[in-house]
């Protein structure tokens, strides 16, 4: 038989021994402790960042304000307060007394009586008075007498006293003044353990005058402290004068509804009968701050015209039953009177709403923890180092996206939903330290891998699909030098005639035609999800299934042949225009196992194959000149392809440099199969009879077909060949014997 020279493997490396396989996991764990160590550096520097500001005040303050944010975001939702009213005398009400009985101010003080009177008729549970009285009233000593009588006609009643570290003037506790029945045990302990500069012991008092305050069973403490911005988040509920623990107003009137109530301290709990109340390093506790709203207000006008129309026989404008079995608070809230006070859920409230929340924090137990300042460092580099180490580990930007998008806002998720479960954690400072590693990590990536990547996409985007590249750039640690074994489809073409086609055309047009054939042909290929290896003059050499896997890789290599045919097919009239000649390509395809990867020197490198797999896809393709056909694919290819693509059985051939034959086929589409079904059935039989050794039979049976069918055609002389000297041996092979 004739035989046409194949040419020889490109980019295989002859049939010369592969290289040494290098795995990549070494080049892998490289990466991945770099990516992890930059991770590191990231989340410290986000800690560093945040130690910085908060030198500045800036995250306390910011914490402060977010903590505020938190309790008008989360106070409790429901219908107001059934505990606790609040009496104020507001504006209205001083204008009414002017008006009405001309009263200028200060008011007489058994006004305040009738207001007792009102509240013991209603069956208060207790009354506590936010109002000093620590002077004689101006009206004479028979108008204090007349407030401290109501006082003890209601029996029920708590009058505040105020501890200071400076203002006061008494210095022990006066025999003239109602007994401090608060006791709390294990209070000298506790006191030995707080700093006395914060501790909550007060060396000065001021009292109420003995005439009023003997109308009083409690004296409460009213003085509070407001935080570095003068806004009121803790209050104290106790203080310590004279050796002794004074309540404050709040726990004063519970103690009226509970006169036995037990009381302890140790660490940061302060047990009041069955509720835990969790205390700061200042003996300081966070209520849980509810709406203005939720505690119902009445002004002091109403509730006393109500006292004396029903003195009178006559209709009150208040139910008496708006108090009954309820603490009521009375205090001020006219502006002329000095008592506004902000808090976290109002700009600016009286100063008895502050006692008012204390008090409904003590009658359901719903009070605040903070967490341990170094806790708060603790979760802010724990944030900051865990969210930097997950964006230098994430691959691709909807990775990194979604680190950002879960970190970011991370610290507030856990603010809120500790806020909710009655912990104040930290935000500010792990919302800076998150932010800062995360910005940081971003930097470091981008002058990192953010070059590499930039460097693959652009040395790689003209010969690998974006998914491919996309791959490449999640694992770089593929591009080092080195290879692994996978199975491959490979795809080698070249056109048929082209060294006549170069001599005929100048340098400028044959370049202009060549790069117009590979751009129509490298489109399709990476239509398909293949890898151009390389260019060599007119010749494509490409592959599927590295870097990325790919299950249909035999699939879409055959698919990829088939389309790149179809679209020469449509350019041939343009570029006949062009050359003067018409343009036909071969195509090779085999796959198998092959080392793929970088393969060259540590300063250039090709991402590209070998193996013996390879080589037989270049033989294929020099193979289909024996047979008239232009894409040939062997049965390897044509059983992992599966039913995706139709083909017809060509030959089985040896070629050079393998003693196995092969079984190769032309890949066709399934309609064009369809259509040509007669004609494709009378081929294979044939061939069969060609293999069989029929001559004969195979030579009537390919003349009937040679006339339309190239790959006949060939094998009519074939045939001819064998009857006019019978082979010695026959096993149906054809043999190449040149490359």
């Amino acid at each position: 038989m004739n035989k046409q020279p194949i040419p020889p493997s490109r980019g295989s490396g002859g049939d010369d021994p592969p290289r040494r396989v290098q795995g990549s996991a070494l080049a892998a764990g490289g990466i991945l402790r770099k990516r992890l160590l930059h991770g590191l550096l990231a989340g410290c520097a986000g800690l560093a960042l945040a130690w910085g500001l908060s030198l500045t005040g800036i995250v306390i303050s910011f914490e402060a304000r977010t903590f505020d944010w938190r309790a008008r975001l989360m106070a409790p939702e429901g219908p107001p307060s059934d505990a606790v009213r609040l009496v104020l005398l507001d504006q209205a009400s001083l204008d009414w007394g002017a008006r009405e009985n001309g009263l200028s101010w200060p008011w007489p003080r058994e006004v305040y009586g009738v207001i007792l009177d009102f509240c013991r008729r209603a069956g208060a549970k207790a009354v506590a008075f936010d109002v000093l009285y620590t002077e004689p009233s101006s009206y004479g000593v028979a108008d204090d007498a007349a407030l401290a009588d109501a006082g003890k006609r209601l029996g029920r009643f708590a009058l505040p006293v105020f501890l200071g570290r400076e203002s006061g003037k008494a210095g022990d506790w006066p025999a003239d003044m109602p007994p401090d029945p608060l006791a709390i045990a294990g209070l000298g302990a506790w006191l030995a353990g707080v700093d006395p500069a914060v501790a909550p012991v007060f060396p000065k008092a001021a009292f109420p005058v003995p005439e009023v305050a003997a109308g009083a069973k409690i004296l409460g403490n009213v003085s509070q402290e407001p935080e570095f911005d003068g806004i009121y988040r803790r209050v104290g509920l106790f203080g310590v004068f004279d050796g002794k623990p004074v309540p404050s107003l709040p726990l004063a009137a519970r103690m009226l509804a509970e006169p036995g109530m037990a009381a302890a301290i140790s660490g940061h709990t302060l047990r009041l009968g069955p509720v835990a109340v969790p205390l700061d390093d200042a003996g300081l506790c966070i209520p849980r701050w509810r709406r203005s709203a939720d505690f119902p207000a009445v002004s002091a006008a109403q509730v006393i015209q109500s006292e004396l129309a029903l003195r009178e026989g006559g209709t009150p404008t208040l139910d008496p039953s708006i108090f009954k079995g309820r603490y009521v608070l009375f205090g001020f809230s006219a502006p002329g009177l000095l008592d506004l006070r902000p808090s976290p859920v109002a700009g600016v409230t009286s100063g008895v709403e502050i006692h008012a929340q204390a008090l409904q924090s003590l009658l359901t137990g719903d009070f605040l923890r903070v967490v341990p300042h170094w806790s708060g460092w603790l979760l802010a580099g724990l944030l900051a180092v865990v969210g930097a180490t997950l964006f230098s580990l994430s691959s691709g930007a909807v990775a990194g996206a979604v680190v950002l998008a879960v970190f970011l806002p991370l610290p507030m998720a856990l603010a809120l939903g500790g806020y909710a479960l009655g912990w104040w954690l930290p935000l500010a400072l792990p919302q800076a330290a998150v932010a800062g590693g995360l910005g940081v990590a971003v930097l470091i990536g981008y002058a990192t891998e953010g070059k590499q990547k930039r460097f693959i996409k652009s040395a790689f985007k003209q010969y690998l699909s974006p998914d491919v590249i996309e791959a490449l750039i999640a694992h770089p640690e593929r591009m080092s030098l080195g290879g692994e074994l996978r199975e491959l489809t490979i795809f080698f073409s070249d056109l048929q005639g082209f060294t006549s086609i170069s001599e005929g055309m100048a340098p400028q047009e044959l370049t202009a035609l060549l790069n117009k054939y590979l751009t129509a042909m490298t489109d399709i290929i990476l239509e398909e999800g293949g890898t151009v290896d390389k260019y060599e003059g007119d010749a494509i050499i490409a592959f599927w299934n590295a870097p990325l896997d790919q299950p249909d890789h035999a699939a879409r290599a055959v698919r990829a042949a088939l389309r790149c045919q179809d679209r020469l097919a449509e350019l041939r009239p343009a570029f006949r225009e062009l050359s003067g000649h018409a343009m036909y390509m071969r195509v090779g395809l085999n796959t198998g196992e092959a080392v793929v990867g970088n393969m060259g020197s540590d300063s250039r490198f090709d991402y590209t194959m070998l193996g013996d797999a390879v080589n037989l896809a270049s033989r294929l393709e020099g193979v289909n000149k024996q047979f008239g056909t232009y894409t040939m694919m062997s049965e390897a290819t044509r059983a992992a392809a599966g039913e995706a693509v139709a083909s017809r059985r060509v030959a089985l051939v040896e070629v050079v440099g393998r003693a196995e034959a092969v079984t190769v086929h032309e890949p066709l589409w399934p309609k064009d199969a369809a259509s040509r079904r007669e004609s494709l059935d009378a081929f294979a039989a044939a061939l069969e009879a060609f293999i069989a050794g029929a001559f004969d039979v195979a030579l009537a049976g390919f003349e009937a077909l040679a006339e339309n069918d190239a790959a006949a055609a060939s094998y009519v002389e074939r045939c001819r060949r064998c009857l006019e000297t019978p082979p010695e041996e026959w096993h149906g092979v054809c043999v190449m014997t040149s490359k």
